[in-house]
């Protein structure tokens, strides 16, 4: 059993980490995080929600889902995406819950059937993409803070030919965007020329960055286009790259096995060397 002071440090830690996560973080089925915890009055219960693991050698860079993070075009967030229509509490064996959220919803990956119809019909879904592709070696990049991702931008960052996986915090992240509830179309991306200049004069294979799409507002379809066309390149979108210095890390996404489905939610994660 925990100390006296162990447990004080520990309901701290606890506490800090519940506001910091916010209180739209609650489960539909109580009142606030603590209210789970609360019957039972111990302090060993509070779940401590990290950021990181092992010392900070591993880094959660997939976003949480909460009822107002932003979701494309709305002003409104996501809202609710948890019920729970069998509990414990009134009555059922097991507490189960069921879950409703668009496919790009947070942080997720595109296939080449989000763009493309007859990719779509002939089956290259999020089961289809290379796993070998989406867990290696990667390379964090800041990128100019003033600009949308152009042939320009891209050619300024010097990215050497064998690099395969990249992911670009722009001033998204210093504007928090994915933090903000309503969508912004002033989000920075892509541009069609950008994307082509790298599809060109690059190897990557993974591109990544830090809001709900890699391609800029204005560019949106013919950006995708040039990074999907040849099916060799894979889209993660929506990053949590705060706090994460530029680096070259071993980079591990996950999307579910979700046949048929264009797009998938994604757990990233980042380990240093």
């Amino acid at each position: 059993m925990a100390t006296t002071p162990n447990r004080i440090l520990l309901l701290a830690l606890s506490l800090a980490a519940i506001a910091a996560f916010g209180a739209g973080s609650a489960h539909p089925a109580y009142d606030s995080p603590a209210a789970s915890c609360s019957t039972f009055g111990d302090a060993d219960l509070l779940p401590v929600r990290r950021e990181e693991y092992d010392g900070g050698r591993i880094l959660d860079i997939s976003h949480a889902y909460r009822e107002d993070m932003p979701s494309w075009e709305s002003d409104d967030g996501i809202g609710q995406f948890l019920w729970l229509p069998k509990s414990m509490k009134n009555g059922s064996l097991a507490n189960n819950s069921e879950m409703k959220l668009p496919t790009h919803t947070g942080t997720h990956v595109d296939a080449p059937g989000h763009v493309f119809q007859h990719y779509f019909e002939a089956g290259f879904d999020v089961d289809t993409l290379d796993l070998a592709v989406l867990n290696g070696p990667a390379l964090l990049v800041d990128v100019p803070r003033d600009k949308n991702l152009t042939a320009e931008v891209m050619e300024s960052l010097h990215i050497p030919r064998g690099v395969r996986r990249v992911l670009f915090r722009t001033l998204n992240t210093d504007r928090k965007l994915m933090w903000k509830k309503e969508f912004d179309t002033s989000y920075v991306g892509f541009m069609k020329d950008g994307a082509q200049w790298l599809v060109d004069n690059t190897d990557i294979k993974l591109v990544g960055i830090d809001y709900l799409s890699v391609a800029a507002f204005d560019d949106l379809i013919p950006s995708h286009l040039v990074f999907l066309k040849n099916r060799d390149i894979i889209l993660v979108e929506a990053l949590k790259l705060e706090n994460v210095k530029p680096g070259i890390y071993s980079l591990h996404c996950l999307p579910l096995r979700l046949v048929g489905a264009e797009g998938s939610p994604i757990r990233c994660i980042l380990i240093k060397y």
